[in-house]
């Protein structure tokens, strides 16, 4: 029998996603989904339900200036650090398999290392945390005043989903709508100001090697036509991570829990799975 949607929830000014399991729920572990930019806790709405059919309560928050928590600026890569943590802790989390995307893998994996005993698993999909990462495009005219700030005025709801479609064509208007949020208001736009250009890759440098030494199960699930975080970076994962477990799914880009909601839902379902049999 299908579970319901996940359940839009708050904590304090933070707006999260929750599904828990048909059975067990008060014994289930905790799989912490973390979304990245434009996205919401939204994107995970179809992967919550494998981490549930594991057996894991999910659970998914939108960050500063996403979805439905609003903005509390400065917006940048540190204070989103600091929101995380508050709201783990706010919650009374144990350790947790992380899921991470995008810009979540960026705060995510970071925290993950300043808190190595909270993660029990790592999935990996389409990020990076690279210390000579490259940042795209779009991300470099984000990150340069002036032009960022020219490019956020200009940046209406329909333009941003133009472009997206562009890219990912079957990205839905239901998703389109969801990525919009992070454009509601002029504080929305300073916020991804604010998170891009505080993004300077050099931050990583003492992380190298720190993903590895946490020494938990981990899968890299990453979509081939990714043109934002093209699939070297998983690969590159791989290296630092060597028992992970590298799937890597054609046909699907950058959004891959978008654009390939089952079989990303599937893959993390068995994964988890196997956690919790092992465990």
């Amino acid at each position: 029998m299908a579970l319901p949607a996940p359940e839009l929830k708050r904590l304090g000014a933070v707006a999260y996603r929750e599904l828990a399991p048909e059975h067990g729920a008060d014994r289930a572990p905790t799989t912490l989904f973390l979304h990245g930019y434009p996205e919401s806790s939204y994107l995970w709405r179809n992967v919550m339900q494998g981490a549930a059919n594991a057996g894991w309560r999910a659970i998914a928050p939108d960050f500063a200036g996403f979805g439905d928590t609003a903005p509390d600026l400065p917006g940048t890569w540190e204070r989103q650090l600091e929101l995380l943590d508050g709201f783990v802790s706010g919650l009374a989390l144990g350790p947790v398999a992380l899921v991470v995307h995008d810009w979540g893998g960026l705060i995510g994996l970071r925290w993950a290392c300043d808190n190595p005993g909270m993660i029990r698993a790592l999935v990996i999909s389409n990020s990076g945390f690279f210390d000579d990462g490259r940042w795209h495009g779009f991300a470099k005219v984000l990150r340069t005043p002036g032009e960022g700030e020219q490019a956020m005025e200009a940046l209406t709801p329909e333009l941003l989903g133009t472009f997206l479609r562009q890219e990912y064509p079957d990205l839905t208007d239901d998703a389109l709508a969801e990525f919009a949020k992070s454009l509601a208001t002029p504080e929305h736009r300073q916020a991804a100001l604010d998170l891009y250009r505080s993004g300077d890759f050099s931050k990583l440098e003492p992380y190298q090697g720190k993903l590895g030494a946490l020494g938990v199960p981990t899968l890299l699930l990453w979509g081939a036509e990714d043109k934002f975080a093209p699939v070297g970076g998983a690969y590159r994962f791989k290296k630092q991570i060597p028992d992970a477990e590298l799937v890597i799914l054609e046909g699907a880009g950058h959004f891959l829990p978008e654009q390939a909601p089952d079989r990303f839902r599937d893959e993390v379902q068995r994964f988890l799975g196997s956690l919790t049999l092992s465990g």
